[in-house]
């Protein structure tokens, strides 16, 4: 399971955010510790896909290595999401009818299932939760997979959408379709954090049993 960003390797990737791109002795000046400590950063930067690396040749002789940020990392150092996504949903409040609403709550999270399917993998839907889990906590948001009354649950411990959520309860409804088109599975919101519950659990319905001529043989 990935784990936050420290906040020294969160320090190079804002330089290169502003940056744009920078050599290994330039982070070191900025940062005032050895190359050597800024190469050890660049490649666990390097191995979550956050940076990536290109050789620049000037003249004869060995390359010089700049660093950038991936599209990934650009994501992850992006500043004013939040703001952003809290204005876009309350015009989705303003839209149209209660089921025009609900269409486009249903669209933004096929939407996100889509751009999120190929990091998701697994040939059961407990493989895909607990490949889901990690996704999820490389985004900062802590989850945990496991059995609760036989079933099998995904939990999150904190709100990916807190100040969203708060003010419109279609977030869940949205999170419970992205996670249902995710695991291939349809789930339910079982208990919420809106509802005075320690964390939101979202249950994996079983599979429908199969019928008498889809048998084997």
């Amino acid at each position: 399971m990935s784990t936050p960003i420290p906040t020294s390797d969160g320090h190079l990737l804002d330089l290169l955010r502003v940056a744009g791109s920078m050599g290994v002795a330039q982070l070191a000046t900025q940062v005032e510790v050895t190359p050597t400590a800024i190469r050890q950063r660049l490649m666990r930067l390097m191995a979550q896909r956050l940076v990536e690396r290109e050789a620049v040749r000037n003249g004869r002789g060995r390359p010089k290595h700049l660093y950038r940020l991936t599209d990934k990392g650009l994501r992850l150092t992006g500043s004013n999401f939040g703001d952003l996504a809290l204005a876009l949903w309350r015009e989705i409040g303003l839209t149209g009818s209660d089921q025009r609403q609900r269409e486009m709550v249903q669209r933004i999270a096929r939407a996100l299932a889509a751009e999120y399917a190929g990091q998701v993998q697994g040939n059961t839907v407990t493989e895909r939760m607990h490949s889901l889990s990690e996704l999820l906590a490389h985004r900062r948001i802590p989850t945990s997979v496991g059995d609760f009354a036989h079933q099998l649950v995904i939990t999150a411990h904190a709100c990916p959408y807190p100040k969203l959520a708060e003010q419109d309860r279609r977030v869940c409804e949205m999170e419970k379709i992205l996670f249902s088109e995710l695991l291939g599975q349809e789930v339910e919101l079982t208990q919420c954090r809106l509802d005075g519950g320690k964390d939101c659990r979202f249950q994996a319905d079983p599979p429908s049993p199969r019928l008498p001529h889809q048998a084997d043989g």
